[in-house]
C-alpha cells in the first residue's frame, strides 16, 4: 500500500529469514516482512479466513524491492488479552472476568470454525501431531532419561484416547498473548491438531510459565471457560472437548520442556536457565504421574518456579 506511513513495531526474530513488523500510523493495518516461513503463514491464513476462522484478513502480499516477502493484514486491535489481563490486575493474581469471557468468546468462535471444517488426514496424523506439538525429538534428545517405555506408554494412551476426535487445522501455539478481542494472530506454527487442542488448555498453560506471567485463572473461571467450549462444540455437532484436557496437557508439558536444557549448565550465567529446565522437567513428571493415575492433569497442583527453587535449594546443581 503505497503512501502509508509505517512505524516500526519490532524485528521478527522467530523467522529464520529475519524481517520486521510495522504498523500503519492509524493503527488499522500491520505490515510484516520475512522469507518463506512468512509466505507459508500468509497462504495458510488466507485459507483459514475462507473457513471463517477468526483471523486477520490479508489485504496485500508480495515481494519488496530487495526480494523479501511482505504481507499487509488488518489489525485486530492494539492489545492482546495477555496484556489486558496484566493491565487489569488489582493487587491479586486472578485475571478479570471480562478477560476470561473475551477469551471464551474468541476460543468458541475458533472451535466452531474448526469443527465445521475437519481435515481428512492420514491415519498416522494423530501420532505426528504428538511429535510436532510435543517437540518429542528435541525433548528426548535433551532428556534421554524421559525416552522410556513409561513415557511412550502414556503417549500411546493419548493417541488412543483421541482416536475418535476430529482432526482440524490448528494454531499449535494458542494462548492469551496471541488472542485479541477480535481474533487470533501469529499462525506460523500451524498444523493438523485434534479438535480442542488449541483452545482447551489456554488457561491451563499459564502455570507452565512458573508464575512469572503475573496471573492465574481461578477454578470457577476455568470451569466457566471449558463449559463455553463444550457448548460451542455441541453447537457444531461435535463432542465436548473438556474430557480430553489431560491428554492435551501432557503434550503441552513436553512442548514447554523442549529446547530448555542449557548447553553448559555449570556456567554461572546459565544457572537461571538450568533451574528453569529442572522446573519444567518436574512439571512434566507431575503431569505424567497425574495422567497415568487419573487421565487428567491438574495444573493448579503445580508449584510456582519460586516455590520449586526454594524447595530444591542447591541439591542437584552442577
Amino acid at each position: 500500500m503505497e503512501g502509508t506511513d509505517w512505524q516500526l513495531v519490532k524485528k521478527r526474530t522467530a523467522d529464520p529469514d529475519g524481517g520486521t513488523v510495522h504498523v500503519s500510523a492509524d493503527g488499522e493495518r500491520y505490515r510484516r516482512t520475512g522469507g518463506e516461513a512468512l509466505r507459508a503463514e500468509a497462504a495458510f491464513q488466507q485459507m483459514i479466513a475462507g473457513l471463517d476462522y477468526p483471523v486477520p484478513r490479508v489485504l496485500e502480499c508480495g515481494e519488496t524491492s530487495d526480494g523479501a516477502f511482505f504481507v499487509v493484514e488488518e489489525s485486530l486491535g492494539g492489545q492482546s488479552l495477555h496484556e489486558t489481563a496484566l493491565a487489569c490486575l488489582d493487587g491479586g493474581r486472578t485475571p478479570a472476568d471480562t478477560v476470561v469471557d473475551q477469551l471464551a468468546e474468541v476460543s468458541a468462535r475458533l472451535l466452531y470454525a474448526q469443527a465445521a471444517h475437519p481435515v481428512d488426514a492420514a491415519p498416522e496424523a494423530l501420532r505426528q501431531w504428538v511429535e510436532q506439538a510435543g517437540w518429542t525429538h528435541d525433548v528426548f534428545a535433551e532428556n534421554p532419561d524421559f525416552d522410556t517405555p513409561r513415557t511412550h506408554a502414556a503417549l500411546d494412551r493419548v493417541v488412543d484416547q483421541l482416536g475418535g476426535v476430529p482432526l482440524v487445522w490448528g494454531h499449535l501455539d494458542y494462548g492469551l498473548p496471541n488472542v485479541l478481542p477480535a481474533g487470533v494472530i501469529d499462525w506460523q506454527h500451524h498444523g493438523v491438531v485434534p479438535l480442542g487442542y488449541d483452545v482447551a488448555p489456554a488457561l491451563e498453560v499459564v502455570p507452565f510459565k512458573g508464575g512469572a506471567k503475573g496471573y492465574a485463572a481461578a477454578p470457577a473461571q476455568r470451569e466457566r471457560y471449558l463449559a463455553a467450549l463444550d457448548a460451542a462444540a455441541r453447537a457444531a455437532g461435535a463432542d465436548p472437548v473438556s474430557p480430553h484436557l489431560g491428554a492435551f496437557l501432557l503434550v503441552k508439558a513436553l512442548f514447554f520442556l523442549a529446547l530448555m536444557r542449557p548447553a553448559d549448565p555449570a556456567r554461572a550465567d546459565k544457572q537461571q536457565k538450568w533451574q528453569k529446565w529442572q522446573y519444567r522437567r518436574h512439571l512434566f513428571l507431575k503431569g505424567l504421574e497425574q495422567y497415568e493415575r487419573t487421565g487428567n492433569v491438574d495444573t493448579a497442583l503445580f508449584p510456582t518456579l519460586g516455590d520449586f527453587a526454594a524447595g530444591q535449594g542447591s541439591a542437584g546443581r552442577p
